[in-house]
C-alpha cells in the first residue's frame, strides 16, 4: 500500500512549486524574530534615582547629596530606591552651608515618596520608567517577559487542536493576524495590567504561527527538504527578523512608537494567503479530495510535469482514513520503561534547553558595553549556528552533536566569573560563543527528537518536548533576576544545567542512518540503563546496550 509521500513522488523533491512555498512559509516567520524579542527594550531598565521635589528651596550642592550612595556589584552608586529624609536635608541646608561639612551618614532615609527620575540619554520612554517598575515593584518588569511566555504555552496547547480541526492554513493566518493585531493594540495599553493581558495574547499568536508554519511545511515539502526547512528555512529567517530589532530600536526610543513600527511588517503578509494553500494531506483526512486533488494538480502544473490520471484509488484513501482514527494519549509517551526513560530525559532537556536560549537573548541588556550592538551581536550569532547545526546533522552522529552544542553552550558561562572587570568584551565573547551552542542545539532537538519517536506517536513526542520547553522560557526572565543576590549566580546555574542535559543526551540511543520506528516496540532501547521489575524478564546483550524481553511489558 501506498504511502502519501509514494503517491505524491511525481512532483519531485525541489521544484519551482516547493521552493516558493519554503521561501514563503519560511518568511511567514521573519517578524517572530522582533516579536518576541521586543522587550528586551521595551522593558528595559533605565538609570534612575529618587525624584526631588524642586520647590524645597535647596541649592545645588544640597541637591546632589539627598542620594546616598550604596555598593552596587562593586562599584559605589547612587541609591536607586532610597533618599535621605527631606525635611532633614532641609534644615541642615539651613545650618550648614557646605554639604561636605556634615556626616550624611547620621541622617536617616526614606523611599522614593516622590516617584522616580530616569535617564534620557538611551530611551526616551519604557514600560519600566512609564509605570515605575523599580524597586518593590521591581519584579513586574521580569514578570512581563512571563505572562507572554504563559501564552506561548498556552498557545503550544491549542494550535495542533485548532489546526487539526480548521485547518493548517487557517490557523497560519489566523495566528498571525492576532500576533499582528494584539501588537498595534499594546501600543495603547493604559496602565501595566492591561499591557500584561495583551502581552499574553501577542505571545499566543506568536507560538501558534511558529508551529502551523512549521507543520505545514512539513507536510507540504518532500522528505528531504524537511530537514533543511526545519533548520535552515524557518530558523534563519528567524534570526535575520530578530537581527533588525535592535537596528529599529536604534532610531526609536520609544516603547509605544517601537511596539507599532515592529508590527506594521506583518500587515504586509496578507497578499500570502492566495499563494500558500492548504495541506492536502489534512484535506484528505477530512474527506476533502477534490480539493486535494486540485492542490497536487496545481503543483504539477508548477513544476511542469505530467501527474497521473489517477491520483488517489479508493483503497489508498481508506487506508488514510484508517491510520487518522488511530487514537493514542500522552501515556503511551511513559506506556514502558524504555519510552518512559526517553521522554523524561527529552523533557529536562528541552525545558533547560530553553530556559538558557532565552536567559541569555533577555540578559543582553546587563551585559557590558553597548546594548544594541550586544543585541545585534546575540541575534547574528545564529545564523551561523542554524548552519552548522545542519552541516552536523548531515555528516555526524545525532546524539553527540546534540551533546557537544549542549556542552559547549554551558561550559563557558562557567569562565564568565574569571574574566576581570578591565576585560568585559572578553565576557561578552564567551556569552556569544554560550549562545551560539544554545542556538545549535535548538536547532538539532527538534530533528533528533522527532527521529528516537515512532510514527504513532512523532508528533505527540515533540509536542510534549515543546511544552516542557514553554515552561523553560516561563522561568527564564527571572533567573538572570537571580543577578541581584550574586552576579554570576545566573550564569552558573545555566551553565550547570545545561553541561548536565548534555550528559543526558549521551544515554539516549544514535538515530543517524537508522530507520525511523513505526511503532513503540520498534523503538531502540535506552543506553545505559538496566529496568528491573518484579515480572519474569530476560536478558540479551553485552552490557553495554542491554535488551530486556518480558511478556507483560513491551520494549
Amino acid at each position: 500500500m501506498r504511502d502519501y509521500d509514494e503517491i505524491t513522488a511525481f512532483l519531485g523533491e525541489w521544484g519551482p512549486y516547493q521552493k516558493v512555498i519554503f521561501f514563503l512559509l519560511s518568511l511567514s516567520i521573519f517578524p517572530n524574530g522582533f516579536c518576541g524579542m521586543s522587550i528586551v527594550f521595551v522593558g528595559d531598565v533605565p538609570e534612575h534615582r529618587c525624584s526631588i521635589p524642586r520647590n524645597l528651596n535647596l541649592s545645588e550642592a544640597w541637591l546632589n547629596r539627598t542620594i546616598p550612595l550604596e555598593q552596587e556589584r562593586g562599584k559605589l552608586q547612587y541609591s536607586k530606591c532610597r533618599r535621605y529624609r527631606l525635611d532633614v536635608i532641609v534644615n541642615l541646608s539651613e545650618t550648614f552651608r557646605d554639604p561636605d561639612s556634615f556626616n550624611m551618614s547620621e541622617v536617616e532615609q526614606e523611599p522614593c515618596l516622590d516617584g522616580w527620575e530616569y535617564s534620557k540619554d538611551q530611551y526616551i520612554s519604557t514600560i519600566v520608567s512609564e509605570w515605575d517598575l523599580v524597586c518593590d515593584n521591581d519584579w513586574k518588569g521580569p514578570f512581563s517577559m512571563l505572562v507572554f511566555f504563559v501564552g506561548v504555552l498556552v498557545g503550544s496547547f491549542c494550535c495542533g487542536q485548532l489546526s487539526d480541526r480548521f485547518g493548517r492554513k487557517n490557523v497560519l493566518f489566523g495566528t498571525m493576524a492576532v500576533q499582528t493585531g494584539f501588537s498595534m493594540i499594546q501600543t495603547f495599553s493604559p496602565n501595566w495590567e492591561i499591557f500584561c493581558l495583551l502581552n499574553f495574547l501577542v505571545g499566543l499568536g506568536q507560538i501558534s504561527n511558529w508551529v502551523s508554519a512549521f507543520v505545514l511545511g512539513s507536510e507540504l515539502l518532500g522528505k528531504t527538504i524537511r530537514v533543511i526547512f526545519g533548520t535552515l528555512g524557518i530558523c534563519i529567517f528567524y534570526a535575520i527578523g530578530y537581527t533588525t530589532l535592535p537596528l529599529i530600536a536604534y532610531f526609536i526610543r520609544s516603547w509605544r512608537m517601537l511596539l507599532f513600527i515592529l508590527s506594521l511588517p506583518s500587515v504586509l503578509y496578507i497578499p500570502l494567503w492566495w499563494f500558500i494553500p492548504e495541506s492536502p494531506r489534512w484535506l484528505l483526512l477530512k474527506g476533502r479530495v477534490q480539493e486535494a486533488e486540485a492542490i497536487l494538480r496545481h503543483a504539477a502544473k508548477k513544476n511542469r510535469v505530467t501527474p497521473p490520471a489517477v491520483l488517489f484509488n479508493e483503497l489508498e484513501l481508506e487506508d488514510m482514513k484508517a491510520k487518522s482514527k488511530q487514537s493514542y494519549s500522552i501515556i503511551h509517551l511513559f506506556k514502558t520503561h524504555n519510552i518512559r526513560t526517553i521522554t523524561i530525559i527529552n523533557l529536562l532537556v528541552w525545558m533547560i534547553l530553553t530556559a538558557e536560549y532565552y536567559g541569555l537573548s533577555l540578559n543582553t541588556p546587563n551585559l557590558h558595553g553597548d546594548d544594541y550592538l550586544n543585541c545585534f551581536f546575540a541575534a547574528a550569532i545564529e545564523v551561523p549556528a542554524y548552519i552548522a547545526a545542519w552541516l552536523f546533522l548531515q555528516r555526524f552522529s545525532r546524539r553527540f552533536s546534540l551533546s557537544g552544542s549542549l556542552f559547549l553552550g554551558g561550559i563557558v558561562l562557567f569562565f564568565i566569573q574569571l574574566i576581570p572587570p578591565d576585560l568585559s568584551a572578553l565576557a561578552t565573547v564567551l556569552v556569544m560563543i554560550g549562545k551560539f551552542g544554545t542556538s545549535s542545539a535548538f536547532s538539532m532537538v527538534y530533528v533528533f527528537t522527532a527521529e528516537l519517536y515512532p510514527t504513532a506517536v512523532r508528533n505527540m513526542g515533540v509536542g510534549v518536548g515543546s511544552t516542557a520547553s514553554r515552561v523553560g522560557s516561563i522561568i527564564s526572565p527571572y533567573i538572570f533576576y537571580l543577578g541581584i543576590y550574586h552576579e554570576f549566580l545566573p550564569f552558573i546555574l545555566m551553565g550547570g544545567l545545561t553541561v548536565f542535559s548534555a550528559i543526558l543526551i549521551l544515554f539516549l540511543p544514535e538515530t543517524i542512518n537508522i530507520p525511523l520506528p513505526e511503532t513503540i516496540d520498534q523503538m531502540q532501547n535506552i543506553k545505559g540503563f538496566k529496568f528491573r521489575n518484579t515480572h519474569r524478564n530476560h536478558f540479551y546483550g553485552n552490557g553495554e546496550n542491554i535488551t530486556m524481553v518480558n511478556k507483560n511489558d513491551e520494549i
